[in-house]
């Protein structure tokens, strides 16, 4: 499916999951449709070697990578994830429906995505430091802030951000707070950003809710993945009535029928690492998790959780893509025809861009804006986006994930089509 001959494709990886989505968008392009193979080629690929001196004194060598799918629009944008299984194909995908998501939302950003090839839960606190230095300084050539700008991801943080900043920073001779997002407060990070896409999540979800006709008091959850974003979503879900029925992270799954307790679960992550071991509900088989019934399923995890198999035992009636790229092709044309609505993770996790977008705009100018206005602000690019989305969707008679392509292709290609190709 690979138009590209350096980029080895499964075909249920994740870049033949994005080009099958960009296949169901050209008929509704019109005249846009002459520059789709546009979306099928990232702009510049960057791969890097990582060496580093570890604490034992031998030298290690990581691979790192840095996408940039799209820069039409504007600069990249787009995290940095660190995961033993990190790879170009993955990275790609990443960048893409990150170009995707940032233009579904009307931000005047193109998509990258970056990563390393390391498990960080096996590193030292100053092994990490010079892996995300050396990475940095390597990707240098090609970020900066009116270029690429990286951002927290799968196992990065504040102070990874941090220490990306500083390493940009001494390199060009100036602080350049813009170059990253997700930073510390106190280097001109924003309010409200560590819970960002949670609440996105929530705000998108509880926007499906009213137009679906369900009821968020005692709306049944099922989520996979308590992180950053499963957390923050399953809070704001219980704490607007919801009951969060199932949760699942690396450690094991609980489930409980009238509803787990949000706080114990919190509790349970911060002393053990994980809530597999959680006393306030029943252990039950991983795999089980996938049969609980609900009223939302939120994948907040990694890509590529929902197959095509598992897809036709899901009891729910709204998939909530908390993750990137969590239902594979043939999953979603399952759940489509078991009428299982899918809001697409280019919208439903489109918060943490959004306020990563107002953290470098606060940077520029240095002006910063309070937890509340920021809240207010997110709400309000998240509830219009979604809603012309919808429209879109259902003037079309087509799926949320195609509206939101449609929506998002026509605003790239049009930006293509009026900058015209150079020389």
């Amino acid at each position: 499916m690979s138009n590209l001959s350096y980029v080895p494709t499964a075909p249920d990886g994740p870049w033949a999951t994005y080009l099958s989505q960009v296949d169901q968008v050209i008929p509704y392009l019109g005249r846009l449709a002459r520059w789709h193979e546009t979306l099928r080629r990232p702009k510049r690929a960057l791969c890097v070697d990582i060496p580093i001196e570890m604490d034992d004194g031998q030298v290690t060598h990581f691979e790192g990578f840095r996408v940039q799918h799209s820069l039409t629009r504007g600069p990249g944008k787009g995290g940095v994830r660190y995961h033993p299984d990190v790879t170009l194909e993955e990275v790609l995908a990443l960048a893409a429906w990150m170009t995707i998501k940032n233009a579904a939302v009307n931000l005047p950003y193109g998509g990258a995505k970056g990563g390393v090839r390391v498990d960080p839960s096996k590193l030292s606190e100053r092994e990490l430091e010079k892996i995300t230095r050396r990475y940095t300084s390597e990707i240098g050539i090609i970020i900066g802030p009116n270029q690429d700008i990286p951002a927290p991801d799968v196992n990065t943080d504040a102070k990874i951000m941090a220490w990306m900043m500083d390493t940009y920073s001494m390199n060009v001779g100036a602080t350049a707070t813009g170059v990253v997002t997700g930073k510390p407060i106190a280097l001109g990070g924003s309010l409200g950003r560590v819970k960002a896409t949670g609440r996105g999540v929530f705000v998108i979800g509880r926007e499906t809710a009213r137009r679906m006709g369900i009821p968020l008091e005692g709306a049944r959850v099922a989520l996979q993945g308590f992180g950053n974003v499963g957390s923050a979503t399953a809070e704001l879900f219980a704490g607007n009535g919801a009951k969060i029925v199932a949760v699942q992270d690396h450690t094991g799954t609980v489930f409980h029928a009238k509803g787990l307790d949000i706080a114990g679960l919190m509790h349970e992550l911060r002393g053990k690492g994980g809530i597999g071991a959680f006393a306030g509900g029943e252990r039950i088989p991983d795999e089980q998790f996938w049969d609980v019934e609900s009223d939302f399923l939120i994948p907040a995890a990694l890509e590529g959780q929902i197959t095509a198999e598992r897809a036709r035992r899901i009891q729910t009636r709204v998939v909530l893509e908390a993750a990137n790229g969590p239902t594979l092709a043939q999953a979603d044309r399952i759940l489509a025809e078991r009428g299982i609505a899918v809001v697409p993770d280019v919208m439903a996790n489109a918060g943490g861009v959004i306020v990563s977008y107002f953290e470098w705009v606060q940077d520029f100018s240095s002006f910063f804006w309070t937890e509340d206005e920021i809240n207010m602000r997110l709400e309000k690019i998240l509830v219009g986006s979604y809603r012309k989305i919808w429209e879109t969707a259902e003037t079309h008679r087509i799926a949320l994930r195609t509206g939101a392509f449609v929506v998002a292709c026509e605003r790239v290609l049009l930006a293509r089509e009026e900058r015209g190709l150079y020389p």
